[in-house]
């Protein structure tokens, strides 16, 4: 009798299904995602700490109709008219011009780059030196009055005989995200004085209030596609630099009624990428700029990150669908970009911030892989996200 019920017993364990393993924990894939990232920031703040401010003022372009301190840039796609040389520019869709002026883009980029890289320095190593060289720069941006940029964005992507200034513009700006979250990063640190945070918080809520009033950010606001999230996104993320409830409260409105229910198909994809020149870079960037509105947005009572519309669109369904041509970029099944395919993916931070939130380790597996310093400026500029550290809290 003891035999048979020892024999039964060995039976059902070896026929048992197997448990299914848990997920790897938040803690632990953040703590190997940072472990990753440390030699690249490291070498990266090293870079910054050797930089002198390089503000709007530092370069014009006659084609401007603003001033010294306001941010110019033109369309990138906006090309002479072979027919009529002098006349208004004609568009080739995802073909850049690069005769047209972009200094105070590559300005905003480099600064972008360098307080994410201190911010992120001194969230790994405590160091007051990374804060006062951030400070260099922050002031020069946003208080200094012979170099700072205005708080507007009314002469952002002109087209040379057509218009001064873009709504769609607005766009250029996502480059500031990083520089608002690296200030929520080193806002504590004994180097940061009142007046400093206080005069930077004055830029950007002034920043704000031309963003969500003035007409050509209304339109940008109400975009179709990628400049209607990064519109939500970059206000999300200003929003709570300066602790504005109210306009966080709208961004996580607009992402869960305009955002997610009419960008994402059913099967987690973005039609209004995939119909453009460049699908794959769109539905990547969008993805990222849609990612960062949970990592951003997300608190305990209302979770972006579980949130789904009544017919099952989500962000996890959004990167469950784009995660396979990551891993294997030849079997996209839209046409290749214009230009450019070659050089995405990079280290998304779509696949960092879900690896952590779903405790995904072949997600973060995947991130590790990739290019975590890349320099093709049309990657850079639609890579908003480029220190994931100071984001993952």
């Amino acid at each position: 009798m003891i035999y048979q019920i020892l024999t039964l017993l060995l039976v059902l364990l070896v026929t048992a299904p197997a448990r299914p393993t848990a997920p790897p924990p938040a803690d632990k894939l953040r703590q190997e995602a940072m472990r990753t990232l440390r030699p690249y920031v490291l070498k990266e703040a090293a870079w910054a700490l050797q930089q002198a401010p390089v503000t709007v003022t530092a370069s014009t372009s006659a084609r401007s109709a603003g001033g010294p301190h306001d941010f110019f840039s033109e369309g990138d796609y906006w090309w002479p008219d072979p027919q009529n040389p002098s006349g208004p520019y004609i568009q080739k869709d995802g073909l850049t011009n690069p005769d047209n002026f972009t200094a105070h883009r590559l300005a905003m980029i480099r600064f972008s780059r360098i307080v994410g890289a201190l911010a992120s320095a001194y969230k790994l190593t405590k160091d007051e030196k990374y804060v006062r060289h951030a400070l260099v720069h922050l002031r020069a941006w946003f208080t200094d009055p012979q170099t700072l940029m205005n708080p507007s964005l009314l002469y952002a992507q002109a087209i040379s005989g057509k218009f001064t200034g873009r709504g769609i513009g607005i766009i250029d700006t996502i480059q500031l995200m990083e520089v608002a979250q690296g200030v929520l990063a080193m806002q504590a640190a004994k180097s940061f004085s009142k007046d400093d945070l206080a005069g930077i918080k004055s830029w950007f809520s002034e920043y704000l209030t031309w963003l969500t009033t003035h007409p050509n950010a209304k339109e940008e606001m109400n975009a179709a596609n990628n400049h209607g999230t990064c519109w939500t996104m970059q206000v999300a993320a200003f929003a709570r630099l300066t602790a504005n409830e109210e306009l966080l409260a709208l961004c996580r409105t607009r992402y869960k009624t305009v955002h997610l229910p009419t960008q994402m198909a059913p099967d987690g994809s973005f039609p209004l990428e995939t119909k453009r020149t460049k699908p794959y870079g769109y539905s990547l960037f969008n993805l990222d700029a849609m990612t960062t509105l949970c990592q951003v947005l997300s608190t305990p009572t209302d979770n972006l990150w579980a949130y789904q519309t009544t017919d099952g669109r989500s962000i996890r369904k959004g990167i469950e669908f784009l995660y396979p041509f990551v891993q294997h970029k030849n079997a996209w099944p839209f046409p290749k970009d214009v230009m450019h395919w070659e050089n995405w993916p990079v280290a998304q931070p779509f696949l960092v911030f879900g690896a952590v939130q779903f405790g995904n380790q072949a997600w973060l597996s995947t991130w590790q892989k990739l290019d975590h310093a890349p320099e093709v400026p049309e990657v850079v500029r639609n890579l908003p996200v480029r220190n994931p550290l100071i984001w993952l809290d």
